[in-house]
């Protein structure tokens, strides 16, 4: 069989070219794959989509799985609603929807207001983000198309439909700040492109805009002179006196908080004052609706505390040498969100605190004046809770979303009066509380909850670090040996939560094991652990991964020949490392798209923003680093390396697809294994959210490929 693959794989456009970095040349033989309009790169990717194909139509089970993942996917998704005025806005996702639909309930009737399938059915068009006005008679709403992430925004009147403003471009994800009355807004847009030509991506800026005004007269009120790859965010109070904006280089760990006091400087030349900057910390800043200039304002922040603490300061003077501690860090978990609550209908202000605690999420009711703890929300179970939605103006309410790995997410509201958490009113399928007791769920409307049990298991990484892994199996014991499928992320502090995963309860109903490592690299246990795992200490996260799969190996749970690997994105990295340095330990491999070339990944898709996680080739420590786990030069010929899947799409602006490319046609070439490596390319989608059934089409191809080369049939 390895013959025959072999003779099938397309021929590559395989060269001499070399680069030299601190002395050391380094081969890079698949350069010219990094062209997408080359015409050897689209010859290699359309004999690659004829091999896929192939491949592919030998999976028997293939339509079993898709049946079974399109049913787990088949549920009713809300977001957590955002009352502005008289109207509350959310999105909604039927059963058997291809997108979203942005919904407004006003005078007990819900309409739909923005509907991607609506105005593209192809399923190509994405609602990006939106934002209505204080006021909620206006609404900033930001679509892409074709998975690239390029919004165009444009403002709508609430009431007629009407488009009354735009399109802006040059925005991605922009957040908006409006001020009262809806006559100009704040946003984040990249300057235009004659102004940083090759760099495109990136300069961007926080502009002052007026509605129906011409975008090109808007006002640059911050960003200029900062970093490059500068990320912002915006925010305006109700009354329009106070405003925020928080700046973070690339994806950097520190977060400068500027406030500026509208009241007395002209919108366009707002007089910023620091509230946290030059900090190596994440900042974010909470004001209550009405502040003066020696009210309290929170400052949820890292700032001598890794694990997140909440402070108090005032817009008077609201630097670090005035904080006080309100809510202070935990050993035990980080702090995720705060919110306070101040409505008059409160005996006295309180303040939500969303924590995880070894990536599961607890909320905590305290105090706003004194920060003393005085209660928790009962949640369904172990499970992820957040963000929170508060009112503007003020309110006793709090709307939350909840999920765990067999419950998808649900809309909860939190009444501060009462200390009750429910199902919110706009949920038709909610979970209704069980009567047995506080926190206690049953399933509802909704069905039965699958056939599948997790446990929460610790680990020690190669180094003696304790790791902790959510293992998904029928049983909840290692009975026997079973398929079993290890993934994991492990970067840019982001937490492995228990969230609802169709591929992961398709898998465990067939009988096999799904398990979920929380590595370092990650949030799980707050900024240091997220530290632990980044620039030259990136192998440490591989340490953990491959750590987990023993674990899985030693304690029963799988066996040689039946563990798969799989990740996306930063996880793809994760797993074309574990496949590079172990690849004896694993009879499948996935990387949906992978960062491959870490050398290259720089100058690649939105690789400049990421040094703070990854290092940079100019450092000859992190360039020494990087070359020694990066994936694409790790690649050994004659290895016997297993079964490959590569899964990209081509309108991803974030990660390039050409990291693939490389990675596929240097596996081919170099492999001595059983095969097949496959590349799979997606079209006119991207790096984030895409239609239902294409998600469901690439989980498809994903468990299918699995399952075929670790021996799992569908359930029946």
């Amino acid at each position: 069989m390895t013959t025959e693959i072999a003779a099938r794989y397309p021929e590559a456009p395989r060269s001499d070219v070399a680069e030299e970095f601190h002395g050391v040349v380094v081969a890079d033989p698949y350069r010219a794959l990094e062209d997408p309009l080359d015409a050897r790169t689209l010859a290699w990717t359309a004999a690659q989509d004829a091999l896929w194909r192939h491949e592919r139509a030998g999976w028997e089970h293939l339509p079993a799985w898709h049946a079974e993942l399109v049913r787990l996917s088949r549920v009713a998704l809300s977001s957590a609603p955002r009352p502005r005025g008289d109207r509350v806005f959310f999105t909604r996702r039927e059963p058997g929807d291809d997108q979203p639909t942005l919904m407004v309930k006003e005078d007990g009737v819900t309409r739909p207001l923005v509907s991607p399938a609506a105005l593209d059915p192809g399923g190509r068009t994405v609602l990006e983000a939106w934002h209505p006005s204080a006021e909620g008679d206006l609404l900033a709403y930001q679509l892409s198309t074709g998975g690239t992430e390029e919004s165009l925004l444009r403002v709508l009147d609430v009431a007629t439909g009407e488009v009354v403003d735009g399109p802006v471009d040059r925005v991605r994800r922009a957040s908006v700040a409006w001020l009262p009355g809806g006559r100009a807004f704040y946003y984040v847009r990249r300057l235009p492109p004659e102004l940083n030509p090759g760099e495109e991506r990136y300069h961007r800026r926080v502009y002052l805009h007026r509605v129906g005004s011409d975008p090109a007269d808007d006002v640059v009120v911050f960003g200029d002179g900062r970093d490059k790859t500068s990320f912002y965010t915006v925010a305006v109070t109700p009354d329009g006196r106070w405003l925020t904006v928080t700046a973070t280089v690339g994806t950097g760990p520190a977060t400068d908080v500027w406030l500026a006091d509208l009241s007395v400087c002209p919108p366009e030349r707002p007089d910023w004052r620091p509230v946290q900057v030059g900090l190596p910390a994440r900042g974010a800043l909470r004001i209550a609706p009405g502040a003066g200039p020696d009210d309290p304002m929170w400052l949820h922040t890292g700032h001598e505390a890794p694990r997140g603490r909440v402070v108090v300061t005032t817009a008077a003077d609201p630097g670090p040498a005035t904080w006080r501690t309100l809510v202070p860090e935990r050993p035990d978990a980080v702090l995720s969100g705060f919110v306070p609550l101040t409505g008059p209908e409160l005996a006295r202000p309180l303040a939500l605190v969303c924590w995880t605690r070894h990536a599961v999420s607890e909320i905590t009711v305290h105090d706003l004046a004194d920060g003393r703890e005085l209660g928790r929300v009962p949640l369904p179970g172990s499970g992820e809770a957040g963000p929170f939605s508060v009112r503007p103006e003020g309110g006793h309410e709090a709307w939350f979303v909840y999920c765990d790995h067999t419950t998808p997410p649900l809309v909860l509201r939190y009444d501060a009066r009462t200390g009750t958490v429910a199902p919110d009113h706009a949920e038709p399928d909610h979970a209704e509380p069980d009567h047995a007791g506080p926190g206690r769920w049953a399933p509802g409307p909704r069905g039965p909850r699958p056939a599948v049990t997790t446990r929460h298991v610790t680990f020690l990484s190669h180094d003696g670090t304790p790791v902790r892994m959510f293992v998904l199996s029928p049983t909840g014991e290692p009975d026997r040996p079973r398929p079993a499928i290890l993934t994991g992320y492990g970067g840019f502090g982001v937490p492995m939560s228990p969230g609802y995963m169709p591929q992961a309860l398709a898998w465990v109903r067939a009988g096999g094991v799904f398990a979920v490592a929380c590595l370092r690299g990650g949030g799980e246990e707050g900024e240091e652990w997220h530290q632990a795992g980044t620039r030259v200490r990136k192998q440490r996260v591989f340490d953990d991964f491959d750590a987990a799969a023993d674990h899985l190996l030693a304690h029963g749970w799988t066996a040689p020949g039946l563990l798969g690997i799989m990740g996306e994105s930063n996880g793809g990295l994760l797993t074309g490392a574990a496949l590079t340095q172990h690849p004896e330990k694993y009879a499948a491999v996935v990387c949906v798209a992978p960062l491959l070339d870490m050398l290259a990944y720089e100058r690649l898709g939105m690789g400049p923003s990421w040094r703070a996680e990854y290092g940079s080739v100019r450092d000859p420590e992190e360039f020494r680093a990087l070359l020694a786990y990066s994936p694409y030069h790790a690649v050994r010929p004659g290895v016997r390396y297993p079964p490959v899947l590569f899964a990209v799409a081509d309108g991803d602006t974030r990660v390039d697809p050409c990291h693939s490319r490389k990675m596929c046609a240097m596996l081919q070439h170099a492999s001595s294994g059983p095969g097949p490596v496959l590349f799979r390319l997606e079209r006119d989608v991207g790096h984030g959210a895409r239609a239902a059934s294409r998600k469901a089409a690439l989980l498809t191809d994903v468990i299918a490929f699995l399952a075929a080369h670790l021996g799992l049939e569908p359930p029946a």
